[in-house]
Formats: structure tokens, C-alpha cells, sequence
């Protein structure tokens, strides 16, 4: 018998029942947004302070995406790679237009992007910088996160992604993030590439010491290693730059971008790179079916446009100043850091505190949803498009809940 759910304990019964138990998501049941607000089943409104992990930087069912989504759907939604489409090639133009890039190639997930770039990076370093076969090593960080493939959990640090899923991938190594000396004493001649965060999101927006991604990229060229770094959640403006790495002027050898590239309406990632890199694929080395579709690369294309156009990165820039400020001068027992660039923001609260949990609980039932990581951070991450005003309402209700 097929049950129809009304309420909020209606769905979460039916999502508990039939799903499969791999989140812990606040109990709240959305059903509609719109800018920065949603609302839930029973028409409560929240200001949305995570933009679904900055998927969402430029609002909720943003008219101008939702537009090209609609007039795209109506003429052709998919091709697969089989035939060419007139979308792609101007998404491709434009992204490496926009970045300096000679190359773009289109994926699905962000953690489609990343095997990507792995795949890339391995297949680089044995046939253009001579590494033996199934020799090739990368480097990442602890504390990273980028996916939850098999691949990518094997250089995860956290046990729980990786307890229960071997055998893991080998070809991996983990040095300290933050720590450039650490990674140069890693390198061997088998190295092909160091994969890193500009700010680990999911580790609690842990932000490097300055001058650290620079050094990281002397290090990496002096080495002839491609340095790849994940701007997937980072990146489109989030940090108050389109990529992060622009905050110390570093030029990344293999990006990865996704979440925001859709504006939350489609899901589309993407891989970066010069000629020399993307060149190693031939046909059949690497693809996906809806890789590079004509409605997702229609969506993407506007959802750059608008964050540009509706200046929306200079907004996160100016706002997230503004809210970090504020942020830091709460006077509160729970808090033991405030740490962000633009709007992307973590709220490290003391051990004593018992999690962070708990708070977005309150948080939530004070209209504001946001959410916790590593336990003890709340992550706060809202549109792109917030106001002043916006942030003020957002920080009675933080101020209730963390005053204390």
C-alpha cells in the first residue's frame, strides 16, 4: 500500500521506512524556495545558511537559471557524447575564457570531477612525465574531503569512510594540510600530483596559513608535479573570488569545479586543465552519458553569467566581511573560533559544549537552518545573494541561541 504523507513527521516516517540511512539531516521536510528563503511542508519560512554545501550560491530557483533550465528542456535535454550538441562547445569557451584554461571537460558529481582529475593526473605522469606503469603516486591532505568513491576514500583520514569498504586504492599518501614542508619531503620521483582545498569545507572551514598555497606551488612546479586543487565547493564566487586559489594569486594545474556550477538546478561538475594535461585522453579513456548534456551545459552557462552579472561575488566579498565580523565580536561561552573567507564560514565551538548538533537544532527552530561538521563547527554558508539586512535578522537569532 502506497502511504501519502501531510506532515513533517509524515515524511520523515516515510524516509526512515524506505530509505536507505546514509544521512542524519535536521527534521525539517522542505518543499519550495526561492532567493535566499525556503519554506517547509506545513509553510514555515527559514533563511537557508547553507545553500545546500554552496550549491545554491546564487539562490534558490533563481528565475534567469530556472529560464535557461525550461527553454533548454523544451528543445533537447540530452544526446549523450554519441553526437555533439550546441551547448557544450560555448560552456567550454566560456569556463576557459573566464579561468585561463586551454581545456574543459564536463562531468556530472564533484566527485565525478575528481576521479577525473585523478585519472588525468595518473595517466599524465606516465606518459609525459616517464613514471612506470601503475607506479604513479598523488599526495593529498589530511583532513581533506572530496568524495565518497572508492577511490577517494582511500585517501580520506576519516576512519568512518573508509571502515567497511576495502580493499582501498592504492597509489595515495596523506601529508599535514597546512604544512608545505611536509608535502616537499613526500615527493618522490614516482609523485605525479598533490590534490588539495584551498579550505577544507567538511574538516570545519579550515583556512591554510598565508603564503602556504603559494609555496605549494613552487614546490609542485620545482618537482614537476600537477597540482590539483578542488574548488568545488569553494569555488564560483563563494570565498568572495570565482576560484579561492585567487586569494594568493596561485594558478592551480588541474581545477575541479561543480556544486554552484548549476545554480542547484541540474548536476554538472567540471575539469580544468591546459592542453598538455587533457591531451593525454583519447577516445574512450574516460566519459559519462549526461557528461557535457545540453541542458546541464545550458544551465551552467547561466549560472556563471548571473553570478557575474548580478555581482554576486563582490557580494560575498563585501558580506561575508560583514558576518564575520559580527560573528567574532558574539560574545559567547560556546565559541572558540570564528574562521571564513567571504561566505563561507565555520563557528568552532569549545569541546565542552556538547556539539554543534544541538545549536543548529535551536537554530532551526528559530527559523535559520545551517548545519554541523566534525562535530563541533557550525558550517554557515548562505547565498551569495544575502543582504545586510539579511544577515541582521540571521544574527538576532544566532545571538539567542549562542549568547548563551
Amino acid at each position: 500500500m502506497i502511504l501519502s504523507a501531510t506532515h513533517t513527521q509524515d515524511y520523515i516516517a516515510l524516509e526512515n521506512q524506505y530509505g536507505a540511512h546514509n544521512y542524519k539531516p535536521l527534521d525539517v521536510v522542505l518543499e519550495r524556495g526561492e532567493g535566499i528563503w525556503v519554506w517547509d511542508v506545513e509553510g514555515k519560512r527559514y533563511l537557508d545558511f547553507l545553500s545546500a554545501y554552496s550549491a545554491v550560491n546564487q539562490g534558490h530557483a533563481h528565475p534567469r537559471i530556472l529560464n535557461a533550465l525550461v527553454q533548454q528542456a523544451q528543445k533537447l535535454p540530452l544526446t549523450s557524447r554519441a553526437f555533439r550538441n550546441d551547448q557544450l562547445p560555448h560552456l567550454a569557451q566560456e569556463l576557459c575564457a573566464l579561468t585561463g584554461y586551454d581545456k574543459m571537460l564536463p562531468m556530472n558529481s564533484g566527485a565525478e570531477a575528481v576521479e577525473t582529475a585523478l585519472k588525468l593526473a595518473r595517466k599524465w605522469g606516465h606518459t609525459v612525465k616517464g613514471v612506470p606503469a601503475n607506479q604513479q603516486e598523488i599526495i593529498a591532505c589530511t583532513g581533506n574531503f572530496q568524495g565518497r568513491t572508492i577511490s577517494i576514500i582511500s585517501f580520506s583520514d576519516e576512519p568512518q569512510y573508509r571502515d567497511g569498504f576495502g580493499p582501498l586504492t592504492p597509489g595515495f599518501s596523506l601529508v599535514p594540510y597546512g604544512d608545505a614542508d611536509a608535502l616537499e619531503a613526500a615527493i618522490t620521483s614516482n609523485t605525479v600530483a598533490f590534490s588539495l582545498e584551498p579550505i577544507q569545507g567538511e574538516a570545519g572551514v579550515v583556512i591554510p596559513p598565508h603564503g602556504y598555497l603559494q609555496r605549494v606551488r613552487e614546490i609542485c612546479t620545482r618537482h614537476n608535479v600537477l597540482l590539483i586543487t578542488d574548488e568545488i565547493q569553494t569555488g564560483l564566487g563563494r570565498t568572495g573570488y570565482f576560484l579561492a586559489t585567487e586569494h594568493e594569486g596561485v594558478r592551480g594545474d588541474i581545477v575541479t569545479i561543480g556544486k554552484a556550477l548549476s545554480g542547484g538546478f541540474y548536476p554538472i561538475s567540471a575539469v580544468l586543465c591546459d592542453a598538455e594535461i587533457m591531451n593525454v585522453l583519447n577516445p574512450g579513456d574516460h566519459g559519462s552519458t549526461f557528461g557535457g548534456n545540453p541542458l546541464g551545459a545550458a544551465v551552467a552557462r547561466e549560472a556563471v553569467r548571473v553570478l557575474f552579472e548580478e555581482g554576486m561575488i563582490e557580494n560575498a566579498r563585501v558580506q561575508g566581511d560583514y558576518l564575520i565580523g559580527r560573528l567574532k565580536r558574539l560574545e559567547s561561552p560556546y565559541i572558540k573560533e570564528v574562521r571564513g573567507r567571504g561566505l563561507l564560514i565555520g563557528v568552532e565551538l569549545h569541546a565542552e559544549a556538547g556539539g554543534a548538533r544541538r545549536f543548529c537544532e535551536a537554530l532551526m527552530h528559530e527559523g535559520l537552518l545551517c548545519k554541523e561538521t566534525h562535530t563541533h563547527v557550525i558550517r554557515f554558508a548562505p547565498p551569495l545573494i544575502i543582504t545586510r539586512e539579511d544577515i541582521d535578522w540571521a544574527m538576532e537569532r544566532i545571538e539567542r541561541v549562542l549568547a548563551g
